[in-house]
């Protein structure tokens, strides 16, 4: 995060068990604990203890849920943002990683190339028909980016990547490729999650230079 000097992030698992995977809960009762100490030193940055930022590409009920019961049980006044698709940070990077795997073709902007492209994608994603309609607008936009059609499926209901599949081979696509549509480590992914953090307290990026923030 050196696009925003100060910031403190840190992680927290909506499931974590204990050092190596610390719960969120467990994250945010730090935080509440730090603002009350810093807020008793003298004044501090207005604001809540913490900007809780899922890392979640489609909204998916169970876990937004399991999020918000968390930062409730926080009792740290934390403010929940969105989560980060759709966007279109995230149809661009789908079509590197593509790339990156040769199964993309070259596109002027980045000037890859594949010996043997796909001609038909399944984004697949998690979270039910929310994270599906939300995906597909990814879809349409890495569909007009490649030219070749790309179909939504769910990864946890049973049989919708096979239909995905027998859909794209029927109206011709032979070299299908599964894109999981999920948060991985990607550097414009990490910018657009600060970008919702910064929208979350209200300020700009450009805004943010010099801001002290936590």
């Amino acid at each position: 995060m050196s696009e925003l000097p100060g910031l403190d992030a840190r992680i927290g698992y909506v499931y974590g068990d204990g050092a190596e995977s610390p719960s969120l809960e467990s994250m945010l009762a730090q935080a509440a604990a730090q603002k009350t100490q810093e807020d008793a030193g003298g004044p501090t940055q207005p604001g809540p203890a913490a900007i809780v930022v899922p890392l979640l590409a489609c909204p998916d009920g169970a876990l937004l849920r399991r999020t918000r019961q968390a930062v409730a049980n926080g009792r740290s006044g934390a403010t929940l943002a969105d989560v980060l698709g759709p966007h279109p940070v995230l149809a661009e990077a789908l079509p590197v990683r593509l790339s990156e795997a040769g199964l993309a073709r070259a596109d002027r902007a980045r000037l890859f190339d594949a010996a043997q492209p796909a001609d038909g994608i399944i984004l697949a994603t998690i979270g039910g028909e929310e994270a599906v309609q939300s995906a597909g607008i990814t879809g349409m936009l890495l569909s007009a980016r490649l030219a070749v059609p790309v179909l939504v499926a769910r990864l946890d209901k049973e049989g919708a990547i096979s239909r995905a599949a027998k859909q794209l081979r029927g109206s011709g696509s032979q070299q299908l490729v599964l894109a999981p549509y999920l948060v991985g480590p990607y550097s414009a992914v990490a910018r657009l999650l600060l970008s919702h953090y910064t929208a979350a307290i209200g300020i700009t990026q450009q805004q943010s230079q010099g801001v002290p923030v936590r």
